[in-house]
């Protein structure tokens, strides 16, 4: 297995670990951006309260509930809609970083559920009226943009932007693991993504001068 990948028994066998589990919600469309991008697929990403991009879930406690439940709880939370995950949705399972070195090991595990739009649409709806983390645990739910305008518009923004822990490798793992995407497009974005990161830092260094300046001023 890859590197600190685990199988799903390892995982659960693991002592005094703690476990989070997340989710990645598609479905096909055969809508059009602009009426002449096919989009293809919706997939549903969400701005965390940290500012980060990641996946609907959250941690969950073996000891009480299995992985599938805990995470169906953490959606009904964070989207405001019942979403029924089963064993067979589950993808992946690793050690995910940890914040502190003291911290107690977390493993992540990931799960990718195909849905038909309407119920994508539904659960879009429900995270704005319904849901008891909206506007505080998770600020918004957010499309990936599957395709390529001008280069570097599109999936090359999107990747470029920071994502918690192994959000973006299992967004990227997932598109090429279903197919969502070609690898040649995926290639050619991730490639625009890493310019965009070096424009971005000298954006960050420049509006870096100016709080400086704006410090010395009396």
């Amino acid at each position: 297995m890859a590197s600190g990948q685990l199988s799903r028994a390892e995982a659960l066998a693991c002592k005094g670990c703690r476990h989070a589990c997340h989710v990645m919600l598609y479905c096909d469309t055969k809508t059009q951006l602009f009426g002449k991008i096919p989009l293809r697929h919706i997939i549903l990403m969400q701005m965390r309260f940290d500012g980060l991009l990641g996946f609907p879930g959250g941690l969950v406690n073996p000891s009480k509930e299995t992985l599938e439940e805990g995470l169906g709880r953490e959606l009904l939370e964070e989207l405001g809609v019942a979403v029924p995950i089963s064993v067979e949705d589950h993808v992946d399972s690793r050690y995910a970083p940890t914040p502190l070195p003291s911290s107690a090991p977390l493993i992540a595990h990931f799960y990718v559920k195909k849905m038909e739009e309407e119920q994508i649409i539904e659960v879009e709806r429900a995270a704005v009226t319904t849901a008891t983390d909206y506007g505080q645990e998770v600020l918004g739910m957010v499309r990936v943009p599957l395709y390529s305008i001008r280069g570097s518009a599109g999936l090359a923004c999107f990747l470029s932007h920071s994502f918690i822990g192994h959000a973006r490798s299992q967004l990227v793992d997932s598109l090429l693991r279903f197919g969502l995407v070609t690898p040649d497009l995926l290639h050619k974005a991730l490639r625009h993504s890493l310019e965009t990161h070096k424009d971005n830092a000298k954006d960050l260094r420049a509006a870096l001068e100016l709080t400086k300046a704006k410090g010395k001023q009396p």
